[in-house]
């Protein structure tokens, strides 16, 4: 088992901000409903999916695996009681064939079965890492291997079998390739080879029936959005499953094609806020032809966090920084930006209000707004409906305060920051910081006696001036894939200082412009201006600027002077813009500026 060099591991955390506010907010509107819950596992109870061929059965797993995350942050008792009780119901479901199923027997192996398949394997291995019983643990590892037991006799490359990517008729079986991540999980938990063997079948077929997805990222010929099948998500969740094959193998093969995949994402689809698809959810070219205005729907919260969970993997492997600015730029911009903190209705496509649901769906870029629709949208025959990306966005939720401060062979890596307490026995940090305004980063230390360990603080992504002092004296450190790093024997009372600035950074592309501010993106917002503003007028920029108090959840408010005298340009984090849905809601990453320091 090849180890990662960064890990997750229990700390007593309690941090105050935007990571603590979003974790907050999904609780009491989404992860505490007993009522959904009851809801998810309903649809297990009768053939729920035979109507459409459709993903009902994937809800459950979704989101239970992000509820876990959350509590594994935040251990509520009252949100652990809600998940058992929710879990228990799941194995009632269990069918005589050992399948926890949405279709029938003849319906299988048809539409997203199989998908839906391998999300009851995830959301019950996630609940198995906080579960407090062990008579109910091994009742759910029980029920697992029936039910992946089930899915083996049927699927493979025997005479009476079918190939994993003959499984669905959608995407080429890239959907049920990406079974391939919680088999090996499986794996991991049991110590039972077929599921090894299985993972190497899903293997041997590439992952998609229209061509070979490992070899297209190893030879690197083709970018990601000229793939046979374009699907992020799938994609994406497919290449997790391949990542998590080398951690059990160490064939490095398969490291060096998740490494040319996300480089490959990276340079031709990710758009300026970290997400992709600015055509529906697919591999479009992103990177090039993101500042088009679109009224359609784009960018799918699905992909934002599938997205954010392959980053931090491999970063946990490489603790190469770059990695986790990618993951940040994700987490502040796409992800929180999804957070329906008003709790707004949305408008479908065609008029129709829709009911507020937790997440938005979809991410918009340019002249745009949110609410434009439910992600993965199914009705519940029995009432109700739900859709996929409000219940996959709380594991991106959990894991941003998760991955904040991981621990290395040697010591402890602050990849992000957060005001608060944490306590990893016999250590514990106070942070203060006002981080993501400034790179500024104060680390108190607690020790009961002197101990001896490297911390490495990583440089935020476009953070100016950076240095790093030591009770106050200046170090002389040189920046490292990304970190600071001081190694030395540490005192009860030491106090460790990141110190730096962030400026306006521009970036420019097919004649409009972004404005980035440290890892964050801005944007205007016609609400915010007033519902006549006019978002696509030029603006003609003096380069002076000012930061201001932020409003009604903003993190950051600047204003900047226009060359003719008007009104300040008022530009505040994309998270916080277009938040008022059922007021219009218009906002706009990509402007018409023009400023002193333009081309």
């Amino acid at each position: 088992m090849i180890e990662r060099k960064l890990r997750i591991v229990p700390f007593a955390a309690a941090f105050r901000g935007a990571a603590a506010d979003a974790v907050s907010f999904t609780l009491q509107r989404q992860l505490l409903s007993e009522e959904l819950w009851r809801s998810f596992v309903r649809v297990y109870e009768s053939d729920s999916d035979d109507v459409d061929l459709g993903w009902r059965g994937e809800y459950f797993g979704k989101m239970m695996r992000g509820a876990c995350l959350v509590y594994q942050y935040r251990p509520d008792e009252k949100l652990y009681a809600v998940l058992e009780n929710a879990v228990r119901g799941l194995l009632e479901a269990q069918r005589p064939d050992g399948r926890i199923s949405t279709y029938s027997a003849e319906k299988q192996l048809n539409g997203w079965d199989v998908w839906c398949r391998k999300y009851v394997i995830t959301g019950l291995l996630h609940f198995v890492r906080i579960c407090k019983s062990e008579p109910l643990k091994a009742q759910i590892l029980f029920a697992l291997r029936r039910h992946a037991d089930a899915l083996l006799e049927n699927v493979g490359d025997g005479e009476e079998q079918v190939p994993i990517t003959h499984t669905s008729e959608w995407w080429g079986g890239v959907n049920s390739s990406s079974i391939l991540e919680p088999m090996l999980d499986l794996y991991s938990v049991t110590g039972e080879k077929r599921y090894l063997s299985f993972a190497e079948h899903i293997l041997s077929h590439g992952g998609c029936r229209d061509g070979d997805l490992i070899a297209l990222a190893e030879r690197g010929e083709k970018l990601p959005f000229e793939y046979p099948e374009t699907k992020a998500y799938e994609t994406m969740s497919f290449f997790e499953g391949v990542l998590a094959y080398y951690e059990f193998t160490g064939k490095e093969r398969y490291f060096n094609a998740v490494r040319a995949f996300i480089d490959a994402v990276a340079e031709s689809d990710l758009t300026v806020i970290g997400c992709c698809g600015c055509t529906h959810e697919l591999f479009d070219h992103s990177s090039l032809v993101q500042t088009e205005p679109r009224q359609g729907i784009m960018q799918e919260t699905c992909v934002t966090v599938t997205w954010m969970r392959l980053l931090l993997r491999f970063y946990q492997h490489t603790a190469e920084a770059r990695y986790y600015d990618l993951f940040e730029r994700s987490a502040r911009n796409a992800l929180y930006g999804s957070l329906n903190t008003h709790w707004q209705q949305g408008i479908n496509g065609n008029g129709r209000p829709f009911s507020p649901l937790a997440f938005d769906s979809y991410s918009p870029l340019r002249f745009s707004r949110r609410g434009k629709g439910i992600g993965g949208l199914k009705h519940f025959s029995f009432g109700g409906f739900y859709g996929c990306c409000a219940c996959i966005a709380s594991a991106g939720i959990g894991l941003v305060p998760l991955s904040a401060v991981q621990r290395s062979s040697d010591g402890f890596v602050f990849s992000t920051y957060e005001s608060g307490e944490l306590r990893c026995d016999p250590v514990s940090f106070r942070v203060r910081t006002d981080y993501p305004r400034s790179p500024n980063v104060e680390v108190r230390l607690r020790l009961p006696s002197p101990a001896r360990f490297v911390l490495r603080l990583r440089v935020p992504e476009h953070a100016e001036n950076v240095r790093l002092y030591l009770n106050g004296a200046a170090l002389d450190v040189c920046e490292e894939n990304g970190f600071l790093s001081v190694g030395r024997e540490w005192q009860k009372n030491d106090v460790l200082t990141l110190s730096g600035a962030f400026s306006p950074v521009f970036e420019r592309l097919n004649g409009r412009t972004a404005v980035l501010y440290g890892p964050t993106v801005l944007a205007r917002d016609a609400d915010k201006e007033g519902t006549d503003a006019d978002l696509e007028a030029p603006a003609a920029l003096t380069g002076t600027y000012r930061c201001v108090p932020p409003e009604d959840g903003e993190t950051l408010r600047l204003l900047f002077e226009r060359t003719n005298g008007e009104s300040p340009l008022l530009l505040t984090d994309y998270a916080s813009c277009g938040k008022r849905w059922e007021t219009g809601g218009l906002m706009s990453v990509w402007l018409d500026l023009q400023t002193d320091n333009s081309d």
